[in-house]
């Protein structure tokens, strides 16, 4: 009796929980809105996945912000009043793209700086080699002459 009653629990969650997870679908008005949703979403990032644009995440933040995107061209508001309000909520992190601020000057310029840094640490190697190999080529010289 007690097996029964727990095997019944426990599929009554496993039912529950599989309810709680389908997604309404979002319904657009024109194809224009619907195109705008998806250069929206595949320009805003997931803040929980990090990696993932909102387009591409299923994680449950992605489908709240997804909804917010849908309500919000559904009220008329334009990309950059859209954007502006998650920048303002989230801020630039948000944005795949972020702009070129004071805030941001690492973020645009760290690529070009480890490249800078790379390149120098290549050539410094480069002149030691060389310079070791210099050494080494005048040592044996001097062995075969005297031999």
């Amino acid at each position: 009796m007690k097996l029964t009653a727990l095997l019944v629990l426990l599929l009554s969650f496993s039912a529950f929980a599989q309810l709680q997870q389908v997604q309404e679908p979002l319904v657009f008005e024109t194809q224009q809105q619907q195109d705008r949703f998806d250069q929206l979403t595949k320009e805003l990032r997931c803040l929980v996945c990090q990696n993932q644009n909102l387009a591409d995440s299923d994680a449950p933040l992605a489908h709240d912000l997804r909804r917010e995107v849908h309500a919000m061209l559904q009220t008329g508001q334009n990309d950059q009043q859209i954007k502006q309000f998650m920048v303002e909520r989230y801020g630039d992190f948000v944005l795949y793209r972020p702009p070129v601020q004071t805030n941001t000057y690492l973020l645009w310029m760290a690529p070009l700086v480890l490249l800078l840094g790379g390149a120098l640490v290549l050539r410094s190697n480069i002149k030691k080699r060389t310079a070791l190999l210099g050494d080494d080529q005048v040592n044996d010289k001097n062995n075969h002459e005297t031999s």
